[in-house]
């Protein structure tokens, strides 16, 4: 039953994915954690092929309608990549199992991921339910601020690298505002960033992690699957009227996890 509801939060998660451009991929950490019961630091290593995976579907599709733009990607991506890779290969590894330990209270190297996912999702739920609309026309000039480009690029690669997630939710108000990008060129540039990050990203777990290659294949496809759904669903549907409501779902998840990693062992 457990695996069942977890290929079917594959779809969910694909789909939201799909229609918002973002906040879906901080669903797949908690399916597979508190559905399929895999370990933080494994799931967070398989969240990141699984976003990527997914995320490059619906890049591909923006690509085909022409709301890919390149530069940007590779401007922000670059220090992305670097960041992604050096958490996950070096710096997760490196992170002792007890943090932290006084009295009866003991802070594990699980728990505190866990937790500081936890505050991600809830900046993104904020994120989500501020919703602000976009400034910038589709035919306004595309304009660069590189050292804040590229800071942010090393900022969404560390925090991407210890959680797992694709980071959308940073990443399109950053090309919104540091790049003029219109939004649905920002969503869809943002997909392409998010692929390639995430998918190097896992690099560094290939060298460190025994991967059920088996496991993450079929649950990867099944959240292809959702985004290509999404994607189609989002010609009928708005996504920002679900934005607000998707971003309360994952503010009130992201408190269930931190009380639950903190208070209710």
């Amino acid at each position: 039953m457990n695996e069942f509801l977890g290929y079917v939060g594959a779809v969910v998660m694909g789909i939201v994915l799909g229609l918002i451009g973002g906040g879906g991929s901080i669903l797949t950490v908690p399916i597979l954690v508190y559905i399929l019961h895999i370990n933080p630091i494994l799931a967070t290593a398989y969240s990141l092929f699984i976003v990527g995976s997914t995320a490059l579907v619906g890049a591909v599709r923006n690509m085909q309608k022409n709301l890919v733009d390149f530069r940007t990607a590779i401007i922000f991506a670059i220090p992305a990549f670097i960041a992604v890779y050096l958490t996950r290969r070096y710096l997760m590894p490196n992170i002792p199992e007890i943090i932290w330990q006084t009295g009866s209270f003991t802070l594990t190297k699980e728990v505190a991921i866990m937790v500081f996912f936890a505050i991600i999702m809830l900046l993104s739920a904020i994120s989500m339910i501020r919703n602000k609309r976009d400034s910038s026309s589709e035919d306004s000039v595309i304009q660069y601020n590189y050292p804040l480009i590229i800071a942010e690029g090393l900022l969404v690669g560390v925090v991407t690298g210890i959680v797992g997630a694709g980071g959308g939710f940073l990443i399109i108000p950053a090309l919104v505002l540091l790049a003029k990008l219109p939004m649905k060129k920002a969503v869809g540039t943002s997909l392409l960033i998010i692929a390639a990050k995430s998918l190097i990203g896992f690099l560094g777990d290939v060298q460190n992690l025994a991967i059920d290659w088996k496991f993450l294949s079929s649950f990867t496809i099944f959240a292809m699957i959702g985004i290509l759904i999404g994607i189609w669903l989002s010609g009928f549907i708005d996504g920002n009227k679900l934005k607000k409501s998707f971003g309360w779902f994952v503010l009130i998840m992201g408190c269930y996890i931190i009380a639950k990693e903190l208070f209710l062992k």
